[in-house]
């Protein structure tokens, strides 16, 4: 008999398991090798196949390349997939049943006795996905999956909006079972994948390669590099980094980095807010983290929300007042939850800190920084306080004059800059990441003992990047701006500090300097 979900009962997440099941999703056909195969079984424990996506493969060839078990869905279109309709649908499904260890029965279209009577309960994972923008409709359709004997249910919610993801937490949070995975798909929803197993859900999903099987979902080995997972590492604190796009950031890997070797019992996830109102009202001030036993506990903020999350805190340190912006957010609490956030900006300390450990004097030392939005001014005031001579660079000229008044610094109009007249040159826009941009500035002007710090990172050096290191000159990348902001974030949210070596080691950098 399943547990009732009448009583709602908070499962803690010291009580969750201290692993979880890791999920693979096929969603491209394998190579007729099946090497691809063979390497998932050293990162999941399960394969999903997605016969959908990449149609029939043999249940003995995945055998013979993947150690693990093996899920069969046919996810229908009604929920996200491209699956056939009845009967080619059920027909399907009863013969994934004589090979697979799990058939994906959808809870709207194949809970009827046909497949039943062949899909013995040990083998069925009952799903769902759909929209629920509240509790009481989610648990009602607990209570209809539930009505059928499974191994597990699986319930997705969609948001659209901040807040709307916290649904299925929610209903992990009262249900207090361990055979419900319940999550929100979609850019917004994907830091509850994360959390869910914390609550109880017993699977968690990722991609086998570059294409994800629902949107929001991440790649099976993101998950395990960024997290930790299988393993779930004890958690009494939550913090994350708000942004919009907010999945390609490293500041997960890094601080998780950082928790495990600091022994710290804490998890970072990436927060997509759209709107930072949004998040902010539903997300960040609801009191659903404290009652789920991970407490918010600090914000790092990333574009496009820096200003935003300014405006947002009750009070602000100097940095964050002199860049117009925030990057840091810590709670002031007393005791329960929190409602007076403190602003501060570590971003200043991303430039200044990786020049000097490249031994790189920045006092009375010339330099210019191209760009006027919040990272410049930041960049600007790090290189001010300590003691260069900065001048700032834009392409909006009554942009970038407004910025420079406002430091209380030079400023000079971009097609009049002359690279040459300085030591330190800083590029805080999007100029020269793609091979089609224009450069910031011309390398071939700038003095042979010049460094230059590109703000952004990717998958690699940018062209800019790349076209100044062919010079020989000292160039900060954009993985070393992140890493000593970092170091500084980590201490201020913490109160511990984060080895260098081992935040340089999760970013990939291999640092001579």
């Amino acid at each position: 008999m399943n547990p009732t979900i009448d009583e709602p009962r908070i499962a803690t997440p010291t009580e969750a398991a201290a692993t979880a099941t890791l999920v693979a999703s096929l969603t491209e056909a394998p190579s007729a090798s099946g090497d691809e195969v063979r390497a998932l079984s050293e990162l999941a424990d399960c394969l999903e196949v997605r016969a959908d996506l990449v149609g029939d493969i043999g249940v003995d060839w995945l055998r013979e390349r993947f150690a693990g078990e093996l899920l069969y869905t046919l996810r229908s279109e009604a929920e996200g997939g491209r699956g056939t309709v009845e009967p080619e649908r059920r027909a399907a499904l009863l013969s994934a049943a004589r090979g697979y260890d799990f058939v994906d029965i959808e809870a709207d279209r194949d809970l009827g006795r046909a497949v039943l009577d062949v899909v013995e309960p040990r083998r069925r994972l009952v799903s769902w996905h759909g929209r629920a923008r509240n509790l009481k409709v989610l648990r009602g359709r607990l209570r209809q999956v539930s009505g059928v004997e499974a191994r597990l249910y699986k319930l997705v919610t969609e948001a659209q909006r901040s807040g709307e993801e916290l649904v299925p937490l929610e209903l992990l949070l009262g249900a207090g079972r361990g055979d419900v995975a319940a999550f929100s798909m979609g850019a917004i929803g994907a830091w509850t994948r994360l959390v869910a197993p914390r609550l109880g859900a017993p699977w968690v999903y990722g991609a086998a390669g570059p294409l994800a099987a629902a949107p929001g979902q991440p790649p099976v080995e993101r998950l395990r590099v960024d997290y930790g997972l299988p393993n779930l590492r004890r958690a009494s604190r939550l913090f994350g980094v708000v942004g919009h796009p907010a999945a390609h950031s490293l500041s997960p890997r890094l601080h998780n980095a950082g928790y495990s070797d600091r022994g710290e019992e804490a998890l970072y996830v990436a927060f997509d807010a759209p709107s930072f109102e949004t998040f902010w009202r539903e997300v960040a001030l609801s009191d659903f983290f404290d009652r789920a036993g991970l407490p918010l506990s600090g914000l790092s903020v990333t574009a496009p929300h820096k200003a935003a999350a300014l405006a947002a805190a009750s009070e602000a340190g100097d940095l964050a007042r002199g860049t117009q912006g925030a990057n840091t957010l810590l709670p002031c609490r007393n005791g329960a939850a929190a409602t007076r956030w403190r602003a501060e900006s570590t971003d200043p300390e991303g430039v200044v800190g990786p020049l000097r450990r490249g031994g790189i004097a920045l006092e009375d030392r010339e330099a210019v920084v191209i760009g006027a939005g919040g990272a410049g001014r930041a960049a600007a005031l790090g290189l001010a306080a300590a003691g260069a001579r900065v001048a700032l660079a834009n392409r909006t000229e009554s942009t970038g004059l407004a910025a420079a008044e406002s430091l209380g610094l030079a400023f000079v109009p971009l097609e009049e800059l002359v690279p040459g007249d300085f030591d330190i040159i800083v590029n805080a826009t999007s100029l020269g990441h793609r091979a089609d941009d224009p450069l910031p500035c011309d390398p071939a002007g700038l003095r042979a003992s010049a460094a230059a710090v590109e703000l952004v990172y990717g998958g690699g050096p940018t062209p800019w990047s790349r076209a100044l290191a062919a010079r020989g000159l000292m160039v900060v990348g954009g993985r070393e701006v992140l890493l000593h902001q970092g170091l500084s974030q980590f201490k201020a949210m913490t109160g511990t500090a984060l080895p260098f070596e081992v935040g340089a080691a999760a970013l990939g950098l291999e640092m001579c300097r």
